[in-house]
């Protein structure tokens, strides 16, 4: 069974390196696997409504190879450290 890497259980930081991590369905799928550096966090109330702190967490990314800054904000849940 292939075992599934898990994000991060404290929010990344800027400058901290990740990896997109997406469901097959999901609608910016292209990114998956992607190694990033961190350039921005913000938040907002999501986790208050879920009860979950981590999900109030979105990120901005760039691309570690083309240094390209990708067009989606990432939640939290949909990144792993790089390492993993």
């Amino acid at each position: 069974m292939e075992e599934i890497p898990q994000p991060s259980t404290t929010p990344y930081n800027v400058g901290d390196i990740v990896q997109v991590y997406l469901g097959k369905s999901d609608c910016d799928i292209e990114a998956h696997g992607c190694h990033c550096t961190v350039i921005s966090v913000s938040t907002d109330d999501l986790g208050t409504e879920t009860g979950r702190e981590l999900d109030s967490y979105r990120y901005d990314l760039r691309d570690v190879e083309t240094q390209a800054v990708l067009p989606w904000t990432f939640r939290h849940y949909d990144l792993v450290p790089a390492d993993s």
